[in-house]
Formats: C-alpha cells, structure tokens, sequence
C-alpha cells in the first residue's frame, strides 16, 4: 500500500550479531540445508557446546547431526576425517586449537594429504574449527596462535575471521568446500557484537575463501592482521588519524591460501607495511607477508623496510601483568607505524 501511494520502504537496518550468535546461525543453516552436514567434538551436544556455540542444535537435530564425543581428539578427528572419505561433510570441533596438537596427524597427513596422494579421487570436505590464540589467564599450554603452523601445510585451506560477518561467511564457505578447511577463531571475540548487514543476514550468504578484506581505507601505511589483532589496527588507525596519519587496514580473513595481490595494490598505494599478528615472530604470518612484498612487484614501492608487531617470543605466561606484555597492543602497532614513517 506505502509503494502504491508512491513512499519509498527502507530496506532492513544491519543489526548487532555477536561473533558466538554468527557462528551459531552458520552452523544452524548448514545443517539444514544439506543433510551430510554433521558436528562432532566435546560437549557440542547436550552441554551446548563449551562455548555455546552450538546452542540449541542437538535439541533441534538431534544425537546423529551433533555428537558429543570423549576427550579424546585424535579419536574424534579421525572418525570425522573418515566419515568426509565416505562422503559426510563433519564440522570437528576443538575446545581450543591448542588440543588439536593431539590430533594433528589426522589433520595433516590424513585430511590434507589424501586429495593429493589419491590422484584426485577422494576428497576430504572437512571443517577443523575452534578457538585459536591467547585467550585470558590460561597460560602456556592454552594460548598459542597456530595460524603460521597450520597456514605452513598444502593441501589446508586456512580461515581466521574477525568480525560476526567474518565468521559466519567463512564458516558457511568452509562447510560447503570440498577441501579439508580449518577454521581459526578468537575466544575473546565470541561475546563481541559487530553490524550484520542485510546481505549477512541471508541464508545464502558466504564469504569467498582467499579474498581479504580492506577495513578501512588509507594513503599512509598499510596495516595487514587477522582474527582479532584487525580490531586493535582499527583503533590504533583511528588513534593515528588524529595526528594525520591515515592507515590503509587489510583484515586477511584467509591465512591459505592467502590474498597477497590486495596487500600489493595497498602498499602499491602507501609505501609502507606493518603486519600485526597474536602469533610468535619467528616463521610467522607476517613474516610471510614481508617475504611475498619483497619478492614481488610492490616491493619497489615500499619507502622503508616493513615492520612486525608480533607476541612475544616466549610461551604465555600466567601472571596478567606479563601476558598483556606478550600480545600486540594498541600502543605497539602505533609505535610501529611512527617507526616505518620515521616520525
């Protein structure tokens, strides 16, 4: 009636999701949409998942779409591994990605390999997915970022979203891709809500795996992260153009393969590179990054040598006070940008 009498209807406002809610409608859809979908892991079932992730799923689909399994990660891999060689398209859930280290054979020489060593006859549609990285107070053991170690192997396709619109594309990219996919998330992000927008909000919505993503525009220096570091390069920018350094901020999104062609054409544009990361230095992320600038044509751009802000070489400590000096800050990646423009 409003069209008849001539009135324009606004469209849907974008509305607030938290990356936990996001990650949770990808899921939710996924396995509606096809039913070889399954999840597996720890407490994903009747518990709702450890982080309440998979809330509400195992009352809806019940014990064949959502299992609960024991505490035994290179058990559970395996079976998912074996159920995506017979066809099924399981979605395997670590409680952290640190445990994953009990199941990594599954992972790499199982899943990664077998695409390759058949010829191309068995595929292996898997997704490996859960908190990835420091979180808070849990020390050594638990806090290790495996973006570098996982991103190292072919035959991974590697994930790490940011935002809620992040994770729940990805998610749904990485369920519906016929290669073994794992999916690096942020504890500390889960409860953060971001802007959904309309387009999000569709059941077909996915992210395309390898294109990273420009946050936010710049002509100064490029500033290339993933997973939650985006968010500090986002702040540490607006902290920077208040002193009339304007940032150029790349969100990855995808560890491998990685989208290196738009980090060219940014520093192409700015000159300069900073790379932040949660992960070590050494063999890092942003190591990677610096070495594709330098071999590649944007390299004869850059007007000073690129800089990393990285965690700390050292295993988490336990202690608040330390572990907040281990993981990039704000204040780290401004000190870097003032470094690369020499300011």
């Amino acid at each position: 009636l409003q069209q008849r009498r001539g009135l324009r209807l606004s469209a849907p406002a974008a509305i607030q999701v938290t990356v936990r809610d996001a990650l949770n409608q990808a899921l939710d859809e996924e396995l509606e949409r096809d039913e070889r979908v399954f999840l597996l892991g720890e407490e994903v079932a009747q518990y709702d998942g450890a982080y309440k992730i998979s809330r509400g799923l195992w009352k809806k689909y019940g014990d064949k779409r959502v299992i609960d399994t024991p505490i035994s990660e290179m058990g559970f891999a395996g079976i998912a591994v074996g159920a995506a060689m017979a066809g099924l398209r399981p979605v395997c859930e670590f409680m952290t990605f640190n445990f994953s280290m009990q199941a990594i054979d599954q992972v790499i020489n199982s899943a990664a390999k077998t695409c390759y060593m058949s010829a191309g006859s068995i595929a292996v549609p898997i997704v490996f997915r859960g908190p990835n990285g420091a979180s808070a107070g849990v020390a050594a053991q638990h806090s290790q970022c495996f973006a570098a170690w996982y991103g190292h192997c072919p035959g991974l396709k590697v994930v790490s979203p940011w935002s809620s619109e992040d994770a729940k594309g990805l998610l749904k990219a990485s369920i519906r891709d016929d290669n073994p996919v794992v999916m690096l998330e942020s504890e500390l992000l889960y409860g953060v809500p971001f802007e959904m927008s309309e387009q999000a909000q569709s059941k077909e919505f996915v992210i395309p795996i390898g294109k990273a993503k420009i946050e936010r525009q710049g002509t100064h220096v490029t500033l290339v992260s993933h997973s939650r570091p985006v968010g500090h390069c986002m702040e540490a920018a607006a902290v920077l153009s208040k002193e009339g350094v304007e940032c150029e901020v790349i969100n990855l999104r995808t560890i491998r393969p990685m989208d290196i062609e738009t980090v060219e054409a940014s520093v192409v544009k700015t000159n300069h590179l900073v790379t932040v990361e949660g992960g070590w230095p050494q063999f890092g992320v942003g190591a990677e990054i610096c070495a594709r600038i330098m071999e590649g044509p944007a390299f004869n751009y850059l007007d000073a040598p690129a800089v990393r802000v990285t965690g700390a070489d050292v295993p988490m400590p336990y202690a608040k006070i330390l572990e907040d000096n281990c993981i990039p800050q704000v204040k780290d990646i401004v000190f870097a940008v003032k470094k690369a423009l020499n300011i």
